[in-house]
């Protein structure tokens, strides 16, 4: 077995699914796709992510399974189950803990944990059979591989790390070999995917060879467009091949499901009121049908037809009283056998999307930058209204491409970045990061209320010490290095606690603006110092804390979301462990 054997998971908000490649580093291959759905008629790189426990709350199916399992059962027999779909957008922007609950179907709620560490058990145990089956059954473990999890760049770090710990759960690694799993984030690794395409690749307008310019000083912007957010970033093409980050990621949360909603509100209205939500409760797998069909309609545009369940027509005729129970005037109209929807009224679904795009696109092109091109990834951007309308807006400044397999891109690129972390050479930091010191107290420059004694000597508390500065470009490597004393002589343990601010220049970690995003805990040998090294620059920032007196060291993955540094620790040993140090740059 080597280490370039990499298993990458793409963990979407409407699909997810895996590609692996188990070639040595030196040969040239294609990762391999596995294919979803062929039992049930259907054949995609993805499988709906979603997943059905049972009523001991037992996993019982993910993917395509789950969901048509679930649509089977009647409604009474749903209740028992607990069924769960579009559970990714749970972790965008929230305040994130081990305790976190999502509410299924049937109204009862699970731990967030367990509903993505089953999901994530399901994909490793799928892909190491898949493996298996591919190699003449040689026994394959999760300790073979490198793991790639792919996450939306715009993600909090707390949301990172729970992904982590979800991954941990689902056995994927160990605590002693937490290094064997890599956090991608989604539109680098399409970002890294596109940039090996010829250019027949790519989905021209005016039907001519177009390809991403490789030479280096070229920039271009990643669109992933996903079925729960929208994450852009930016890119410069070094020499060598490697790519620099040029521009701090951004997006929204207003993917493709926007247009679900937007859609499914449209069938709130076209019929008498009530007829929809009663019709989605009383007959969910039906209702189901229309959405997976409607998800197909998004790829075009023009005029489209749905069909219309016989369930939803007999109870919108008994509500209305009138056969022609579709109100017209608002863009729909009925011909006995569809729900016919005009063009105009398809756009007008993407209206909240694409000016949330916009205005994210608008920012960076007026940011000096030199955009040679704008490439649309991920299943949403395979729809024709989203890529005309970038084109509209864009096109006369730079040009628009789309790969072919756009919902592949993001897959196919984390294999390629977990056998090469470091061709992304640099990005931009997000945030301002730092952590709580001491420093000697000065009665103009700090607030009196900080002022504490120690060793005789007046010291200002929770000063706010940069790390990193908001926009700085960082190595894919970079680490800094510090030298912390304790601030007082008995001192048995250091506590470091990380913060983030959205500012450059931030004061006290208590501050409106300062957030805590984790700390770890070092032992300490009476009069030791410790050595902190915190490597930037990567997906994820690690931290390790170093006893310079018996060597001893404690690294962490942070920045760990609060809540979890604090588990197990009763009330007293936190108020023991608020201990203090001064610092100095090595």
């Amino acid at each position: 077995m080597g280490d370039s054997y990499v298993i990458a998971i793409d963990f979407g908000t409407a699909f997810s699914g895996y590609a692996f490649n188990i070639t040595t580093r030196e040969e040239k291959s294609e990762p391999h796709l596995q294919r979803w759905g062929k039992e049930y008629g259907f054949d995609s790189p993805k499988t709906p992510t979603c997943i059905l426990f049972n009523e001991d709350e037992t996993c019982l199916s993910f993917g395509y399974e789950a969901k048509m399992t679930y649509k089977e059962m009647s409604r009474e027999e749903a209740k028992k189950y607990y069924y769960f779909e579009d559970f990714k957008m749970a972790l965008y922007s929230k305040e994130l803990s081990s305790d976190l609950k999502i509410k299924a179907a049937n109204g009862k709620s699970v731990k967030a944990l367990k509903v993505f560490s089953e999901s994530l058990r399901f994909l490793k145990e799928d892909a190491l059979r898949t493996i298996s089956s591919t190699t003449s059954d040689l026994p394959f473990t999760a300790s073979d591989f490198t793991w790639v999890l792919t996450v939306p760049a715009i993600w909090d770090p707390s949301a990172k790390q729970f992904m982590r710990k979800a991954a941990m759960q689902a056995g994927i690694i160990t605590e002693e070999d937490e290094e064997k799993l890599v956090i991608a984030l989604e539109p680098e690794a399409a970002s890294i995917w596109c940039k090996k395409l010829p250019s027949e690749g790519f989905i021209s307008e005016k039907h001519n060879a177009e390809s991403l310019d490789q030479s280096a000083g070229t920039q271009y912007i990643v669109v992933d467009c996903g079925g729960g957010t929208i994450d852009i970033t930016v890119h410069e093409v070094l020499g060598g091949g490697a790519l620099k980050e040029r521009h701090k990621v951004s997006g929204n949360n207003l993917g493709g499901q926007t247009v679900d909603r937007k859609f499914k509100q449209f069938l709130r209205e076209i019929f008498t009121e009530g007829v929809w939500d009663e019709f989605e409760q009383n007959s969910l797998s039906a209702a189901q049908r229309m959405m997976y069909e409607f998800s197909y309609l998004k790829q075009v545009d023009k005029d489209v037809q749905i069909s219309c369940p016989r369930a939803l027509e007999k109870l919108a005729k008994d509500k209305s009283g009138t056969e022609n129970f579709v109100k017209s005037e608002l863009g729909a109209s009925w011909d006995g056998d569809f729900i016919k929807i005009s063009r105009d009224k398809m756009r007008s679904f993407y209206d909240e999307s694409l000016k949330g795009i916009t205005e994210n696109l608008m920012e960076i092109f007026t940011s000096g930058l030199n955009i040679k091109y704008i490439l649309l990834v991920g299943g949403y951007a395979q729809s024709k209204v989203l890529q005309q309308h970038i084109t509209d807006q864009f096109g006369h400044q730079c040009k628009v491409l789309c790969p072919f397999r756009a919902q592949e891109a993001i897959l196919r690129g984390a294999v390629e970045f977990g056998r090469n972390p470091n061709i992304v050479a640099s990005r931009k930091s997000s945030y301002t990061y730092g952590f709580a010191v001491c420093e000697k107290f000065d009665e103009i420059k700090h607030k009196k209320e900080k002022k504490f004694t120690a060793k005789g000597v007046e010291w200002s508390r929770d000063i706010f010490r940069k790390l990193v500065e908001e926009g700085e470009d960082l190595g894919s490597e970079e680490t800094r290095k510090f030298l912390c004393s304790p601030a007082k002589d008995d001192q048995k343990q250091m506590k470091l606690r990380f913060f983030r601010s959205v500012r450059k220049y931030p004061v006290y970690v208590d501050d409106s603006d300062v957030k805590e995003e984790g700390s770890f805990i070092v032992d300490l040998t009476i009069g030791s110092k410790v050595k902190l090294e915190i490597m930037f620059g990567s997906t994820e920032i690690t931290a390790t804390g170093i006893n310079q007196t018996t060597g001893k060291e404690k690294k962490t993955y942070f920045l760990r979301y609060v809540n979890s540094c604090m588990e197990g620790i009763t009330k007293k040993q936190i108020k023991c462990y608020f201990l203090l140090f001064v610092l100095k740059q090595v």
